[in-house]
C-alpha cells in the first residue's frame, strides 16, 4: 500500500493512493480507534492494523489531491552522515569507520510540495540532500536488534542542510533542523511493497538540472547494517525515521559552490517510492 495524507478543508485525512491504468487516485479511509491528528503515526503506534483502514467518502484525482506530510511528529528522527562513499569524497573527509548518526527534530518535517522557508537572517548557504527514509513499525533496541521485519515503510526525504551554520556550529542538528528543513513523502510504501531497498535509483534536480544521481546499492552501511547498530543503543519505536544518507551531487562542495536559491524548484526522488517537489522561500 501507499499511505498518504490529504488536505481536506485544513483537515489532515488518511487516504491510500490507488492505481486505475495511468491514472491515479488517492481514497481516503478512516482508521478507526487508531486515527489521530497524527493518522499514520497514530495507526502505526496502534499496531499497523491493516483490517481498521475503511474507505470513506469519493476518492479525487492524484493530480487535484493536495498532499502534506505522511507523518508530522515521529518521534525520533535519525540521519546518517557519509554514507556514500563519492558523497564522503566530494567533502574532503575519510569515510567513517562506524556509522555516522545525527538528530533532526520532528518539527522540521515538511509536506511533499510544501514550500522549504529558509530565513535569509540566519543562512543563505542552503544544500538539499536526497535520501531514502525508512519508517520503523515495530519496537526494537538492544534486547531485541532492528532487522528489517521492523520496517514498516520507505519514503523520500531531502535532508536540507545550511551549511554556514553547519560549519559555523561544529555539529549539524541547528543546521539541518530549521522548520521545513525535511521535507518527506510523498506517501509511506509499505515494505512489503520493496522487495529490496538496496538498488534503487536516488536522485535530485534543481529547476530541472540533474544534481543528484546515484542507486541506494552504493550506501556504505547497508539498512540491514544500520537497524542493528542503531538497536545496539536506542529504542526504535512505531513511527521513528531513519534517514539513510545522501549520494555524491550536493551543492556545497561543487566548485563553486551552488546553493539554493529563492523560487528555486528542488525535487528529490527514489525510484519506486516516490518525488519530493519543494520551491524555495527566502524570508
Amino acid at each position: 500500500m501507499r499511505l498518504a495524507v490529504v488536505r481536506i478543508d485544513d483537515h489532515a485525512t488518511p487516504a491510500v493512493l490507488l492505481s486505475d491504468g495511468p491514472q491515479q487516485w488517492v481514497q481516503p479511509v478512516s482508521l478507526g480507534d487508531a486515527e489521530t491528528a497524527d493518522p499514520w503515526l497514530g495507526w502505526l503506534r496502534a499496531g499497523a492494523d491493516a483490517d481498521a483502514i475503511t474507505p470513506v467518502g469519493q476518492r479525487v484525482s492524484l493530480a487535484e489531491a493536495q498532499l502534506a506530510a505522511p507523518l508530522r511528529r515521529p518521534g525520533k528522527i535519525i540521519a546518517i552522515g557519509l554514507n556514500y562513499a563519492d558523497h564522503t569524497a566530494e567533502t574532503g573527509l575519510e569515510a567513517p569507520a562506524e556509522p555516522l548518526t545525527f538528530a533532526k527534530y520532528s518539527s522540521s518535517i515538511t509536506g511533499p510540495h510544501d514550500e522549504i522557508r529558509i530565513p535569509k537572517s540566519v543562512t543563505t548557504d542552503v544544500d538539499w540532500e536526497a535520501e531514502l527514509a525508512v519508517v520503523i513499525g515495530a519496537r526494537c533496541g538492544p534486547s531485541e536488534r532492528g532487522t528489517r521485519a521492523h520496517i514498516a515503510a520507505y519514503t523520500v526525504a531531502n535532508d536540507v542542510s545550511a551549511r554556514d551554520v553547519q560549519f559555523r556550529d561544529g555539529q549539524w542538528t541547528r543546521a539541518k533542523s530549521m522548520d521545513t528543513f525535511c521535507p518527506i513523502g510523498p506517501t509511506l510504501v509499505t515494505a512489503d511493497e520493496v522487495s529490496d531497498p538496496h538498488g534503487l535509483r536516488i536522485y535530485t534536480e534543481v529547476n530541472g538540472r540533474l544534481m543528484q544521481d546515484a542507486s541506494t546499492a552504493d550506501l556504505i552501511f547497508d539498512i540491514d547494517f544500520l537497524l542493528d547498530y542503531l538497536t545496539e543503543t536506542t529504542t526504535l519505536e512505531p513511527g521513528d525515521l531513519i534517514l539513510t544518507g545522501t549520494p555524491p551531487g550536493c551543492g556545497g562542495f561543487r566548485t563553486p559552490p551552488l546553493f539554493l536559491g529563492d523560487g528555486d524548484l528542488v525535487e528529490c526522488g527514489v525510484a519506486g517510492i516516490g518525488l519530493l517537489s519543494n520551491r524555495v522561500r527566502y524570508f
